[in-house]
């Protein structure tokens, strides 16, 4: 988190003693790390980016920006403000004054996490204890959203809306078609761009995303399909920014996929200690593999108390210090 510039995160089912949890996959070209959570909402993604820290709450104009993205009414937004002051509150404080808001505990489930998000999310922005991560890679699930600065989107999930299009009437599919060309010929343009990024091409290829995105086809479904990509402009042109991004977001899901195969073998674990051991050992073989490391001789060096071979926090280290010097 100190040392590399983005992160991507995806998720995937899995089992646990006969109930289905979530592996959380957070990883970029030099490590992957799997988490097993319960649930796959915002709040948990967000205590995985504390590591382990306590998650508090904060009331500033990072949460209220929050609260209005997220649709909290007015009403129950100036409650908190004659409630709360710009001071960090704990989870307990935080339940009392969602009690106090709602008296009735049964209504405004939706409302009381999205009240706690917004918080949560502005005093981790603020927190100095943990790196904060200003980059996150991802697909479009709303649980990765507002978490950080700065979000990308993966361009190959947004592809895969448009194959869902099953047009049967042939000019639609003639349509279709060549839309989709334009689509990845352009996803080809940003390719060539990372290699040789400048000001100069950014703002032809953000100009050139105006145009292709602006088509009326005349299929309404594939024209309502456009819209939702052209609300995705700044997320899925985030590499215009940042070079050194992933177009797509197969990193994690390749993680997501190591994981599956484990789940094709030993079906689930059966314990705490158990799932601790299977995500530390996927978190080891899988990194070590991204730094040409055996993860067989890592291991054994660890258990054997050699310690002959550096931290793979260290290696981590080591590779990107060449990318920043």
């Amino acid at each position: 988190m100190e040392t590399t510039p983005f992160h991507q995160v995806d998720d995937t089912t899995i089992k646990v003693n006969g109930e289905s949890q979530y592996s959380q996959i957070f990883c970029n070209p030099l490590y992957t790390v799997f988490f097993t959570v319960p649930h796959k909402n915002r709040l948990t993604i967000l205590d995985i980016l504390l590591c382990g820290k306590e998650r508090t709450y904060l009331f500033n104009s990072k949460a209220y920006d929050l609260l209005s993205d997220f649709n909290v009414s007015k009403k129950v937004v100036d409650q908190i403000i004659q409630s709360t002051n710009d001071m960090e509150m704990s989870e307990v404080e935080m339940q009392e004054l969602l009690g106090k808001i709602f008296p009735d505990a049964k209504k405004g489930k939706n409302t009381k996490t999205r009240i706690m998000g917004s918080a949560a999310i502005a005093a981790y922005q603020q927190q100095t204890e943990i790196p904060i991560i200003n980059m996150l890679l991802s697909d479009d699930a709303p649980q990765f959203k507002k978490l950080t600065l700065e979000h990308a989107l993966c361009w190959i999930h947004d592809g895969r809306h448009y194959n869902r299009l099953s047009p049967i009437v042939p000019l639609n599919v003639e349509i279709l078609n060549n839309f989709k060309t334009c689509f990845w010929d352009y996803y080809g343009e940003l390719q060539e761009y990372k290699e040789n990024p400048t000001p100069e091409k950014a703002g032809l290829l953000s100009a050139e995303f105006d145009r292709i995105f602006s088509t009326e086809t005349g299929y309404n479904a594939l024209d309502e399909r456009i819209e939702k990509t052209v609300c995705k402009k700044e997320a899925l042109l985030q590499v215009l920014k940042h070079p050194e991004l992933p177009l797509h977001n197969n990193a994690s899901e390749l993680g997501a996929r190591v994981e599956q195969r484990r789940q094709d073998v030993s079906l689930q674990t059966k314990s705490q200690e158990g799932t601790n051991a299977k995500d530390a050992f996927l978190t080891v073989t899988q990194t070590a593999k991204k730094l040409g490391i055996n993860a067989y001789k890592y291991i054994y060096d660890r258990i054997s108390q050699e310690n002959s071979m550096p931290s793979l926090a260290d290696l981590i280290i080591q590779n990107f210090l060449p990318q920043i010097e």
